[in-house]
């Protein structure tokens, strides 16, 4: 059976797609951040939840301050890049549970009271709508050079607050020169997929 997705948007969105490690200085402007947020919210969580929140990070200032808190093979790429997104994990989301959960507006208090039950949820479902992101930022043509490679204590303290999770760094823009490293392997359907 063959997928429903035409080869071309198979390509730009998996196939041919790698995490970039050059950007060209071609601004990302805030419409097609829009965009892609426009597109990507529709992405399935549990209840939901939404909990992913983005920080976008354009002023050389910000730059700065969160250069010092990647890591070093990090720091080139999120200096030069046209725009850095910071996706973190709301562990606030059930306050917005009554209008995203209309259903079972008691969702809030009855089942998310507990913070170490929010913790869990946010992280899952926002690390789910950080790869809609992803597939986004590559559905409007641009790369994205998504890493963890930071001091997450540090990106929390500067940016955040107690109640937001970093997940990762995300670089974006259009390819630079030498942007892709190798493909690097993947594993066979029957290495993955187990049929009981």
């Amino acid at each position: 059976m063959s997928l429903v997705l035409d080869a071309a948007a198979q390509d730009l969105l998996f196939r041919e797609a790698r995490t970039a490690n050059t950007f060209t200085d071609e601004p990302v402007t805030d419409e097609q951040v829009q965009a892609i947020y426009d597109l990507v919210k529709y992405g399935p969580t549990s209840m939901n939840q939404s909990p992913l929140r983005v920080v976008l990070v354009r002023s050389p200032e910000a730059r700065e301050r969160l250069v010092q808190h990647m890591a070093e093979g990090n720091q080139k790429k999120t200096a030069t890049a046209p725009l850095v997104a910071i996706l973190a994990a709301d562990n606030e989301f059930h306050e917005e549970l009554p209008q995203l959960f209309p259903h079972f507006p008691q969702a809030k208090d009855a089942v998310f009271a507990d913070r170490a039950v929010r913790e869990q949820n946010a992280a899952l479902n926002a690390a789910l709508q950080a790869a809609y992101f992803i597939v986004g930022v590559r559905a409007a043509g641009l790369a994205a050079g998504p890493m963890t490679g930071l001091d997450f204590a540090g990106v929390q303290k500067e940016f955040l607050d107690d109640d937001h999770t970093p997940l990762m760094v995300v670089n974006i823009g259009k390819p630079g020169e030498d942007a892709w490293f190798p493909r690097s392997p993947r594993l066979a359907y029957d290495d993955v997929v187990t049929t009981v």
